[in-house]
């Protein structure tokens, strides 16, 4: 495992924690209003969750379907930043 890799998933781990206070700390957001940072992140936490990563393609294949499913975690860690 990369070390970009884990940093990620330590920081995805803390959220996990805590779902509902990163929930209400979150502004909404319309549905379909992403932005462009958003979701590549959104894409690279899926990827990190593909149920197979030692093959990238699928790992792609897995990031394109779901992506949309992690848009509030990439949300989140990008706001955290700021």
């Amino acid at each position: 495992m990369n070390t970009s890799r884990r940093i990620l998933l330590t920081g995805l781990a803390g959220l996990a924690v805590a779902p509902t206070a990163v929930a209400a700390a979150v502004p909404a957001r319309e549905p379909g209003e992403v932005t462009v940072a958003e979701e590549r992140f959104a894409r690279t936490i899926a990827a990190a969750h593909a149920p197979d990563v030692t093959c990238a393609r699928q790992a792609e294949r897995y990031a394109d379907a779901h992506w949309p499913d992690y848009v509030m975690a990439a949300r989140a860690v990008l706001d955290a930043r700021v």
